[in-house]
């Protein structure tokens, strides 16, 4: 059993771009499995990094840490963190502590990735027969 309850998943890459699906919590508890499984992402050349975010069911001050942590690290690298389906509750949490113009935001990963040149983006959406999964781990 997961030592916390937050699960990421790879759904598309490119050379320069990872799509990743958070499910879960984004918490204390799951903050360096996040942190791990992201390092790995970046590590493979990802500077540009399209989370969706809309099965997160909960993000507290640590899962935003993480978040601000990461796209900072994107920004030194010349890239971009961009958040796909952010819900009430996140975006609650990104405009009470001043996040909100930090994050590139999108209502659907296929809007996020629109906003990267066309060289950068994997191909969306994923054919359903190919693992994605290349550079990211799973609980």
């Amino acid at each position: 059993m997961s030592p916390h309850r937050l699960s990421i998943a790879g759904l598309a890459h490119s050379d320069v771009c990872a799509v990743l699906r958070l499910s879960g919590e984004l918490d204390r508890a799951s903050e360096k499995f996040f942190m791990d499984t992201l390092a790995v992402a970046v590590d493979a050349g990802r500077r540009h990094i399209v989370l969706d975010v809309t099965a997160l069911t909960f993000c507290d001050s640590r899962g935003l840490n993480c978040l601000l942590a990461l796209h900072w690290l994107l920004r030194r690298r010349a890239g971009a963190l961009m958040l796909a389906g952010v819900g009430r509750r996140l975006a609650a949490l990104l405009e009470h502590s001043g996040s909100t113009a930090l994050f590139s935001s999108h209502t659907s990963v296929g809007q996020a990735l629109r906003s990267l040149p066309e060289p950068a983006r994997p191909h969306w959406p994923p054919p359903a027969d190919r693992s994605s999964d290349e550079g990211v781990s799973r609980p």
